[in-house]
């Protein structure tokens, strides 16, 4: 499928929405562009992505003001507000802030909504290049619960592929290298949107500049996956995910539900890596402007479970207030070739002689090994022990502790681990040389 060429590794990017919510401004935008650019780009990470509402003048945190005026041309399309993205004046779009992001040699990305604006349907504005209004594609029953800016597009209504056309068109004009498209994967009131996911494909197609396609929220349920796979690259399987260990804790069990359909360009995704400093004006995390509550432990499992399951790794902090714990964990070379080189992630088996809280996880390697993480889910430390012959059938085999960037050895071939509450660990099992 062509549209898995655009993203053949899980992207590794920075969204706006953990620590600034539906506000973030161009400022900000290009303040962590640059951070990027030089402490992140040399690592894989390359997406800017402007997050929720970036077309409404008076957002102030992530709680949306319902049913105010938003800034749209005379097409029925949203544009960015100018006074929080000056260089969208006068009709420039996110053309400016778009090519400053390439500049620094990285990619572009904005978040949208799901069908068509609610004021345009209300004053039955124009869809460009036709005759028909955007009353007459919209699908005024099909609602987000969550926000009130638009209405849902009938799949079925004569101008209905059109208007997504406009709308991918302009932003291929723009420059946008990345869309996520919210209220669409699995909607709180309608389940799955496969008819305008296959309005958005088809307009990407057209567009004629690849767009990697990010679906939100989740869960997207698993009897989706075949239609997911033929027209998305990246699938939320989680509602809003935010830094409490009960949610990292679940994940385990959503991503052995998804691990078969993994593979080269289309990605089931754990959703952002809630690092660092958040909630700055985003407070659906439930505390204000605040680093992260994860341990240091629980920041080391999730990025070890993100990077083996290969979900996108999409940090949500604000970079600039990083400190170096926070930037290790992001730039680990051989943590990240985990996610970027890695192949058919999958959880072993439960073990008789492991408590239930021990998990193990593997993936396979470019060199023949494999990658193999342990995590202790229980509220005490625990031992873990694996025998390298059962493994991989290598009793010789050669070990290296990924975080630690370091050689590491095993007893008569056995690998024994030691996790504290919380904890993982990440190796890779080679063969003898």
């Amino acid at each position: 499928m062509k549209h898995h060429a655009y993203a053949q590794t899980p992207p590794l990017g920075w969204n706006s929405w953990d620590c600034y919510g539906a506000s973030v401004t161009e400022e900000e935008v290009r303040g962590n562009a640059d951070y990027m650019a030089e402490h992140l780009k040399s690592h894989g990470w390359e997406y800017v992505v402007v997050d929720i509402q970036w077309y409404e003048p008076g957002a102030y945190s992530s709680r949306y003001r319902p049913f105010v005026p938003l800034e749209m041309d005379e097409y029925s399309r949203l544009i960015p507000a100018a006074n929080r993205f000056p260089s969208a004046a006068d009709g420039g779009g996110f053309r400016e802030l778009a090519a400053y992001v390439h500049g620094l040699g990285l990619k572009f990305g904005i978040h949208i909504m799901r069908g068509i604006p609610r004021q345009a349907v209300h004053a039955d504005t124009k869809i460009l290049g036709t005759n028909i209004t955007a009353r007459q594609i919209a699908h005024p029953n099909s609602i987000c619960p969550w926000n009130t800016d638009m209405y849902g597009v009938d799949p079925e209504k004569e101008g209905a592929q059109e208007y997504y056309d406009s709308l991918f068109a302009m932003y291929a004009d723009w420059g946008v290298d990345y869309v996520k498209v919210d209220d669409i994967a699995d909607s709180r009131l309608y389940g799955y949107h496969a008819g305008e996911v296959e309005l958005i494909r088809r307009a990407i197609d057209r567009s004629g500049r690849d767009m990697v396609l990010s679906l939100s929220p989740g869960p997207a349920h698993v009897d989706r996956a075949e239609h997911l796979i033929e027209n998305a690259n990246l699938w939320r399987m989680t509602d809003d995910y935010w830094d409490h260990w009960f949610l990292l804790r679940g994940m385990f069990e959503r991503c052995e539900a998804w691990a078969p359909h993994v593979g080269p360009g289309h990605f089931p995704d754990c959703d952002m890596l809630p690092l660092g400093r958040i909630g700055i004006r985003s407070v659906d995390g439930g505390a204000e402007d605040r680093m992260t509550r994860f341990t240091c432990d629980e920041q080391v499992t999730m990025m070890t479970l993100w990077s083996i399951f290969r979900s996108p790794l999409m940090f949500g902090g604000e970079l600039r207030s990083n400190d170096e714990w926070t930037l290790s964990l992001l730039t680990n070379d051989e943590v990240l070739a985990v996610s970027r080189d890695g192949s058919e992630p999958r959880p072993l088996p439960q073990r008789a002689a492991d408590p239930d809280h021990i998990r193990i996880w593997t993936s396979r390697r470019p060199d023949g090994g494999l990658n193999v993480a342990l995590f202790n889910l229980g509220d005490e430390s625990a031992e873990v022990t694996l025998s390298l012959d059962e493994l991989a059938q290598a009793p010789n085999a050669r070990l290296r502790d990924l975080w630690a960037r370091q050689d590491a050895a095993a007893q008569e071939g056995v690998l024994r681990a030691e996790l504290p509450p919380h904890g993982s660990m990440l190796y890779a099992v080679t063969a003898p040389e």
